[in-house]
This record gives structure tokens, C-alpha cells and sequence, in this order.
């Protein structure tokens, strides 16, 4: 690698959001990228390494001398660890920390992986309570007022995304959907209300935007999505792309836990790997994701407790994805020209792929 091209320390470079937004980076030559990764033998860091100017290194994000080791050397850094891996709590000390030693090894750009603090966002009701989004946006907030005195010193921003669409038709995820007598059905929890997706590609383009243009976005929370989609919509898309039966059918949260697939038996399972199902404060599944689902009933419109600033995200990202059809579009065209299968292959039981990389480590050893 150059030393006369600006490196860019990733972490949670080999997660869902990490591998596009690394490709986004790297693709013109502009930068360079060192990745974070627990192991530098999985396929997904392997095929990381194989976009050029990408350097892997092992450690975890929980570890102060690696992260020192990571920074070191570099102008920026994106950060987006993983809540669901270190918890809550967990993920609010190691961001701060991350923040802090990157102030201390001369990094100059700081971007954080963020997401909507949805119970400030909803007037502290418990009813908006969400473990993963909360942790994050805590710290968003808090890194943008350290800001205010340090970007002299480091610039930063905080990139709030949301649930990506690709989740809308992947194994293991919240929005999961199934196969009803030939039809795709998604039975969710929603009302009237939406969900603010984002398109993981598109995410790579407001990343890349942040770093390439540090002077505006020093400072800022750029929140991103596609539109506040509402399930009736992506049914009614997905039958008129695929050619095949679709269908969204409202259920109550309380239905939802006992027969969704990711309710059921797993509903009381701690909704982190390493979070200690013993501490008073962490939470269970299915109450962050209560938390989640209330937080998008009540968000139809663009009017509710998630809104977004989309005359903005047309300035910044002239061709981004606005629509669940388009976006559904471009997938079949993916699907035909990289042999994955028409969009109706890829949703069928047996051929459902994991999007996050949880989902894929689980889905792998069998879980």
C-alpha cells in the first residue's frame, strides 16, 4: 500500500454494512483500508483483502492495545461495532473508548456506525426501549458534543442507518419472511406504520461521502434511509417484480412472539452473545425488540418518532434507491447476472441466505 494514500481504520469491516462500505472506499484508489477482524481466514475478510488496498489485521474490538495498534498510522477511522455481539453496555464503553485512543493516535476523521436513539426519540417511553439502537445512539450523541471541543483536533461524524432492507427477504432476521401455501408472507407486528430500511449499497455511498467531504461533514448525524416502507408496499412490490404471490398480514406483538421465527423459544434468549443474562440491565429478545417493532409502528409518514431528511439524501446521493420496487429490481437483475437465483428462488426455505453476519455464524454451526 501507499503511504501517500490516506488509510482508514475499519471496525466491523466483515460485517453486513462493514463489506460494502469497505468496497465503497477502496474501489477508486482514494484510500486505503485496515479491517479489524477476529479471523482473517473467513471468507468474508478473505474476499475483503481481495479488493486491493485492504489490510487485515486480528484483534477484537474489546481490547485497548489493538485498537491502539489499529489507529495508529491512520487519517480516518469508521467504527461500527457489533451491539449485538458485545451488548449494550458492552458497546457503549469500548465506542467512547475507540473514540477516545483515536483522538490519542493522531487519527483526524472519526466516523461512528450509529443508530436512532429511539427512546429519547420517543419522550423516554418505555415502550421504545431498545437495547441495541439506544446503546448507539447514546453514544452518537455523546461523541458530536465531544466534538465541539475536539474537532480542531479529530473531526467526526455519526452515521445513523437502519434496518437494511436485504433484511426484509433474509434468513434470520426480525423481518423474516415465510412461505405460506405458495405465497410470501410477512406476518409482522407493523399497523399503519413503517420501517425506515436502508440499502446496504447505498450505505457505502453516504460513507464515503462523510470522509471525502470532512469540512461539512464535521459535526453531523447524517441519518439515512430509502423511505419509511410500509409492509403492504413491499408485498405489493415484490409480487409485481418476481411475477409470484405476496402478502403482509398485521399481527400483534403478543402473536408475533409465540409463531414468528424469531420469536418462539428464543423470544427469552439474552439479545447479545456476550451479555450476561444475570446483569439487571441486560435485555432479553423479545423485549428490545418489542421496543424495535413499536418504534416503527409509530413512525408511519415520516411523522412519528423515526423521521428522516430525505431532500437531504437526494443532495448527497442523487441515485440512491427510493423505492422497495426499485430496490427489488436491481436485485432480480443481481440475482440473473451472478447466478443467485431469481428474487422468488432466493426466498424459498431452503435457499433463504443470512444477511448479518450473526445469522450466518449461526446459521453455519447450526443454530
Amino acid at each position: 500500500m501507499s503511504s501517500s494514500v490516506p488509510k482508514i481504520f475499519v471496525i466491523g469491516g466483515t460485517g453486513a454494512q462493514g463489506i460494502p462500505i469497505v468496497r465503497g472506499l477502496v474501489e477508486d484508489g482514494k484510500y486505503q483500508v485496515r479491517v479489524l477482524t477476529r479471523d482473517i481466514t473467513s471468507k468474508r475478510a478473505q474476499d475483503l483483502q481481495a479488493l486491493g488496498n485492504v489490510e487485515l489485521v486480528v484483534g477484537s474490538f474489546a481490547n485497548e492495545s489493538r485498537l491502539r495498534a489499529g489507529f495508529r498510522g491512520c487519517a480516518g477511522a469508521y467504527v461500527n461495532i457489533d451491539g449485538f455481539t458485545t451488548g449494550e453496555k458492552g458497546e457503549m464503553f469500548w465506542a467512547m473508548r475507540a473514540y477516545e485512543l483515536a483522538i490519542d493516535e493522531g487519527v483526524k476523521f472519526f466516523v461512528y456506525g450509529n443508530l436512532d436513539y429511539g427512546t429519547k426519540k420517543g419522550g423516554y417511553d418505555a415502550k421504545y426501549r431498545t437495547g441495541h439502537y439506544d446503546g448507539k445512539g447514546r453514544v452518537g450523541e455523546w461523541m458530536l458534543w465531544q466534538n465541539r471541543e475536539n474537532r480542531g483536533r479529530m473531526g467526526a461524524a455519526v452515521f445513523t442507518s437502519g434496518p437494511y432492507i436485504e433484511m426484509a427477504i433474509a434468513y434470520g432476521t426480525p423481518m423474516m419472511p415465510t412461505m405460506e401455501d405458495g405465497v410470501l408472507t410477512w406476518r409482522l407486528p407493523l399497523g399503519d406504520g413503517a420501517v425506515p430500511h436502508v440499502s446496504l449499497d447505498d450505505c457505502a455511498h453516504y460513507v464515503r461521502w462523510l470522509f471525502d467531504n470532512q469540512e461539512r461533514a464535521n459535526g453531523m448525524d447524517l441519518e439515512v434511509a430509502i423511505d419509511h416502507i410500509q409492509y403492504e408496499d413491499v408485498a405489493a412490490a415484490f409480487e409485481k417484480v418476481s411475477g409470484h404471490p405476496a402478502q403482509f398480514i398485521d399481527i400483534s406483538l403478543e402473536e408475533y412472539w409465540k409463531t414468528s421465527p424469531f420469536g418462539g423459544d428464543g423470544a427469552q434468549l439474552s439479545s447479545a452473545i456476550h451479555a450476561d443474562p444475570k446483569d439487571p440491565a441486560s435485555l432479553t429478545r423479545q423485549q428490545t425488540f418489542t421496543g424495535f417493532w413499536n418504534l416503527f409502528r409509530d413512525s408511519g409518514n415520516n411523522t412519528g418518532v423515526i423521521r428522516r431528511d430525505y431532500q437531504l439524501l437526494d443532495e448527497i446521493h442523487p441515485n440512491r434507491i427510493r423505492t422497495v420496487e426499485e430496490y427489488f429490481r436491481r436485485e432480480q437483475e443481481k440475482g440473473e447476472k451472478e447466478g443467485l437465483g431469481s428474487l422468488w428462488d432466493r426466498v424459498q426455505p431452503a435457499r433463504m441466505k443470512p444477511v448479518l453476519k450473526l445469522a450466518e455464524d449461526g446459521a453455519r454451526l447450526g443454530f
